[in-house]
């Protein structure tokens, strides 16, 4: 792999280990796990590779491909706040981490993502595969549920982002061939198996060619819109109600909702509908995906795509362009954007056998559209995928 070579070509040595966590997709269940709704998705054969070894000194040294500048601190003095670049999901994994277990040992490394940045949740896939082998190194294991925890810590308390747990849960639990069905209000979770009777599928990934960051963009603003409107059918209600941030749209019943819509200012209003209509979309996916009807769970799919754009008001020209170019493909059975929606990917749930068609006709139309991403723009397909494994250790 690159980041083995590169890692070589830096330290003149070969690496002691090499971290892997794969990238996610959500099919149905965008923007909810925030307000703790219920999601469904998959890891995907794809994802960060970190190439690594311990350093005796204490000093965390990592390089990423995709990123200009060494990043370097030391174990025991993380800086306390961010510093507003790519290696803070990194710096925050480590005090996080340290919070909980002792750290001996600093680490270098070398990060390696296997396709463009932007969508596929890749913040969390690096923070992932970072713990994985900086625990392997200072001998500590981690439960499946604390290594999304601390992850979760380091995204949203560290880097500043309000997060939920879809992303890192999705990443570390998921099984092949299994769809992913996920309450975030109690971590609670099934996995799925793929019915004998379903339609054989591929997962497609299409790089719009712009890159993101959620902290930068109105991934935040959306979340607090909702919770705006939640904090006010709270009221309206007359229900108990305490700090803004701790108003979560899942202890509000949906007839309340239904009660008060009328009273919310329009853009909160959305974001409500979005949530509440996302909640039964994910209910009404996993049981069409227990039956083995791909083809209903594409048409929910397509319509939590639809309500984002309407009622999340998210995605950019670029995006939305490919997903209505996706709804009119044959071969399709149903996507969306990935992550957050601001740039970045839309992915899309495929039948095998309209491969080819497919990426040929979905990158021919966008490329029509948008000629500047020529050269950007990319098509990739995909399997789906286990979840990111904390090594066992040997004593």
């Amino acid at each position: 792999m690159l980041c083995t070579e590169k890692f070589y070509g830096i330290y003149g040595r070969d690496p002691e280990g090499l971290a892997f966590c794969p990238y996610r997709v959500c099919p149905i269940g965008a923007h909810s796990d925030h307000n703790l709704g219920k999601i469904t998705g998959f890891a995907i054969d794809k994802g960060i590779h970190i190439a690594y070894a311990p350093k005796q000194n204490g000093v965390v040294e990592m390089t990423s491909l995709q990123f200009p500048k060494r990043a370097q601190w030391h174990i025991a003095s993380v800086p306390s706040r961010k510093q507003d670049d790519w290696a803070d999901y990194l710096r925050g994994a480590t005090l996080m981490l340290a919070r909980r277990h002792k750290l001996n040992l600093g680490i270098c490394g070398v990060i390696e993502g296997s396709l463009p940045i932007g969508g596929l949740s890749s913040s969390a896939a690096v923070i992932i595969s970072f713990l994985e082998a900086l625990c392997r190194i200072n001998g500590i294991e981690l439960t499946e549920s604390e290594l999304i925890d601390v992850a979760f810590e380091a995204e949203k308390n560290y880097v500043g982002v309000n997060v939920g747990k879809l992303d890192q849960s999705c990443e570390t639990l998921s099984k092949k061939d299994h769809l992913l069905y996920l309450d975030t209000a109690d971590g609670s979770y099934e996995l799925i198996p793929r019915s004998p009777v379903m339609k054989p599928f591929r997962i497609a990934i299409f790089f719009s060619g712009l890159e993101h960051s959620l902290a930068g963009s109105k991934f935040n603003m959306r979340v607090d819109e909702l919770r705006a409107g939640v904090y006010a059918l709270q009221a309206f209600e007359g229900m108990e109600y305490g700090k803004f941030a701790e108003a979560m749209a899942r202890e509000v019943p949906r007839e309340v909702y239904e009660r008060h819509k009328d009273r919310l200012p329009a853009p909160w209003a959305r974001r409500c509908e979005h949530w509440y209509t996302e909640f039964e979309r994910v209910e009404k996916g996993a049981e069409a995906w227990r039956r083995g009807d791909i083809e209903e769970y594409g048409r929910l799919s397509f319509a939590s795509g639809r309500s984002s754009i309407c009622n999340w008001e998210s995605g950019a020209p670029e995006q939305i362009k490919l997903y209505e170019i996706m709804t009119q493909t044959d071969g399709i059975y149903g996507g969306r954007f990935c992550g957050a929606g601001f740039k970045g990917c839309c992915m899309a749930l495929i039948d095998p056998s309209f491969e080819e068609s497919v990426c040929r006709k979905v990158g021919e139309e966008y490329l029509k559209a948008f000629p500047a991403m020529e050269g950007r723009y990319g098509a990739y397909v995909c399997d789906s995928a286990d979840g990111a494994r904390m090594p066992a250790l040997s004593y």
